[in-house]
């Protein structure tokens, strides 16, 4: 044992660790970085990988679902906080077989990790074997980690002066990426995640999770940080945008499901074509947030900045209709009934406007029946002058509504 150690000792290479302790343990080997990115896997015994180690071989790294999988049961925090070999039991979900893993650790940072398939469960004498080659990868991991810390700030630094606007010329951008080895995206979209102003303890946390789920998606990304904004650059080789915004849209969906409702606000810019357009792109995802915390994260028809339709505009229709003391003094009369008789008529009158004023669509969406909507809107009729039969009336109604949603949520008062 000591004589194999004093030989892995003396590698250099993180290949040919991975395949010197698949050969003593005789069984499959996974070495990853701390985002989870494959480093390196054993050849030998790469015909009994289970299904999870042959999508993270495929996809160079861990898939979402395995991600979201790992997060939920926990791993992920042991991950980075348990010095010694540990198991992780079977999981059918995402096709795991039971391994042990152990961080390869060095001064007091984690740098990746070493996956052992158990196809016969460790002895103690392995387990005390894998503990003390992990001292000599995580070192090996923390030379190249290095490296790459250099590297990548300038590659931030390099971003964040497009962001700013500090390049904004396309041979000039294209002239300084090429001198630092940036290879610049076909089409890109950007995401852009923050915290709430009373949650700015959880920025670690988001920066941390943000940049594990960008890792995980199936395209190109990039992750830097301005001020408390993280902004995820996501790059594609496609001239079609489409997939961009598939990706977004679940990297977006992952990270906010793993915070409390209100702790994390998002945006997805549309996608573009020149790098030009990067702080463009930037203030469009930017500009969702802004939206989001003036309507309520939940309101949002959508994280995509070009389907936000009218909400974009409510905030600034709401600070002209505040200066002019416009009041819309029909709903002010459903909500009262609704607070006096436990009724639903604004609820009921925003889904119809929702639905076109289609009577089926609208009753399903309520779950009741057409006859019940009938009788609603003939007792909004009655209470209010609305009619609902001219298109520019119900587009004002529609934003009227929405706005006092906005003044309730927040505990504002609306225009007096």
């Amino acid at each position: 044992m000591d004589s194999l150690l004093e030989k892995i000792y003396t590698l250099t290479e993180i290949e040919d660790i991975t395949e010197a302790i698949s050969n003593h343990l005789k069984k499959p080997v996974v070495i990853e970085d701390d985002q989870f990115s494959l480093l390196a896997y054993s050849s030998f015994y790469i015909d009994q990988f289970d299904e999870a180690n042959r999508q993270t071989i495929f996809t160079k790294r861990w898939t979402i679902p395995i991600l979201e999988t790992f997060m939920d049961e926990g791993i992920v925090h042991q991950l980075k906080t348990i010095p010694v070999p540990f198991r992780v039991k079977k999981m059918e979900g995402i096709g795991l077989n039971q391994r042990v893993v152990v961080n390869a650790k060095y001064k007091d940072h984690v740098l990746g990790f070493i996956w052992v398939q158990e196809t016969e469960p460790l002895t103690d004498d392995e387990l005390a074997f894998l503990q003390k080659v992990s001292f000599h990868a995580g070192k090996l991991l923390y030379q190249a980690k290095q490296l790459q810390s250099k590297k990548d700030e300038e590659k931030n630094r390099f971003y964040q002066k497009v962001v700013e606007g500090v390049l904004h010329s396309e041979d000039r951008i294209k002239w300084e990426a090429a001198n630092l080895n940036i290879l610049l995206p076909d089409v890109f979209a950007t995401t852009v995640f923050t915290v709430s102003p009373s949650c700015e303890d959880s920025f670690s946390e988001l920066l941390e999770k943000a940049g594990l789920f960008a890792n995980a998606l199936k395209m190109p990304t990039h992750l830097f940080i301005d001020q408390l904004k993280i902004i995820v650059l996501i790059g594609s080789s496609q001239p079609s945008s489409k997939h961009l915004m598939d990706h977004a849209n679940e990297l977006v969906s992952s990270v906010l499901a793993q915070f409390n409702p209100g702790q994390v606000y998002a945006g997805i810019s549309s996608g573009h074509s020149s790098i030009t357009n990067l702080r463009k792109s930037y203030l469009e995802s930017v500009e969702v947030i802004h939206t989001a915390k003036f309507t309520g994260l939940e309101e949002l028809p959508s994280f995509e900045n070009k389907r936000l339709g009218v909400y974009r505009y409510l905030e600034a229709i709401s600070h002209y209709q505040k200066k002019m003391g416009i009041v819309n003094e029909d709903l002010v009369s459903l909500k009262q009934k609704d607070e006096e008789s436990q009724t639903n008529l604004l609820h009921t009158l925003e889904v119809y406007l929702e639905e076109n004023c289609r009577l089926k669509q609208t009753a399903e969406k309520l779950y009741i029946h057409t006859n019940t909507l009938k009788y609603r809107l003939n007792q909004i009729y009655e209470l209010t002058s609305i009619r609902l039969d001219d298109f520019q009336s119900n587009c004002q109604l529609y934003i009227d509504l929405k706005l006092m949603k906005s003044y309730q949520k927040k505990g504002r008062k609306p225009p007096a």
